[in-house]
């Protein structure tokens, strides 16, 4: 299969990429930054600057859009929001135009979204037929998916990638909490009872190419394990892996302060199940966070 794949730099694409060659399909990554696609994969994945690249003779069989620069890292200037839009619906309009004027269209777009679509205000199950609330993060991902729906309309199969926290110790959320709960400085956030959606990236990657593979999947899908925790009681889990405590709290103002429109994310939640996936036929690997944890390192 011939895959283009944005994003395939990040923390999710890198072990994308890799199961793709894995499994011998030939893969083109677009990156801003060509040299670190070779850098990161050697010689065998071909690295485009610009879409301008795929040009009408240029034949692709399926496209994975994981781009998108990280939502909550930086303060939510207008800038910054406008940054956020164009990284992912800005990049999304651009894939559609290109597949327009290609004269052999890709089977399926498999194209990135968020559980933020649901908005952060209750712990009620989330499945894919509740509708988009109506916070910034929220919107954003759903204009996200009505970009990349457009594609319906050229005969290409849609799945909207609706993705939780992935989790592993190479990279993403993970990373940046071991260090401090390996020192005993591990805290739960407010009072701790905001819902977490994870999934294992082992589990992510599978599940995104189950979707690849199977035609009849389209539409959205939430890529969660079926197993959501609460704050409380992912913070207990992760130090208990790591044979540390985490005795600490995080008080809600101190978030609200720092963070201010962002807050939310962290302090709120829905606990988000893969209905749809599951009804699909799909079966996860590490579908409880102490399985999940315990193998941290597996792909």
């Amino acid at each position: 299969m011939r895959v283009l794949v944005t994003g395939g730099t990040g923390f999710i694409g890198r072990a994308l990429v890799r199961r793709l060659r894995a499994r011998g399909d030939a893969v083109t990554v677009l990156s801003r930054n060509p040299a670190s696609v070779a850098a990161v994969f050697g010689n065998g994945v071909t690295a485009w600057r610009d879409l301008a690249e795929w040009t009408p003779e240029t034949a692709f069989d399926a496209v994975i859009n994981l781009a998108g620069e990280p939502i909550v890292d930086r303060p939510w200037t207008a800038a910054r929001k406008r940054a956020l839009r164009d990284s992912r619906i800005g990049v999304t309009e651009r894939l559609l135009q290109a597949m327009r004027q290609s004269r052999q269209k890709p089977a399926v777009l498999l194209s990135g979204s968020a559980i933020g679509i649901y908005g952060n205000d209750g712990a009620d199950p989330a499945t894919e037929s509740m509708a988009a609330a109506d916070d910034f993060g929220a919107v954003l991902c759903a204009d996200w998916e009505r970009a990349a729906r457009a594609a319906e309309s050229l005969g290409v199969r849609v799945c909207l990638l609706r993705t939780g926290l992935v989790l592993h110790g190479d990279g993403g959320l993970l990373k940046k909490m071991q260090l401090p709960f390996a020192l005993g400085l591990g805290s739960r956030l407010g009072d701790g009872r905001q819902p977490m959606s994870w999934i294992h990236r082992g589990d992510y990657l599978d599940a995104l190419l189950f979707l690849l593979d199977e035609h009849g999947c389209r539409g959205a899908y939430n890529l969660t394990a079926p197993a959501p925790v609460s704050n409380r009681e992912f913070t207990e889990t992760l130090a208990r892996s790591l044979k540390r405590p985490a005795l600490l709290a995080t008080p809600a103002w101190v978030l609200r302060a720092a963070l201010g429109q962002r807050a939310p994310m962290l302090l709120g939640g829905r606990r988000v199940l893969p209905e749809r996936l599951l009804a699909a036929g799909f079966r996860f690997r590490f579908p409880e966070l102490t399985d999940a944890l315990a193998h941290a390192e597996s792909d």
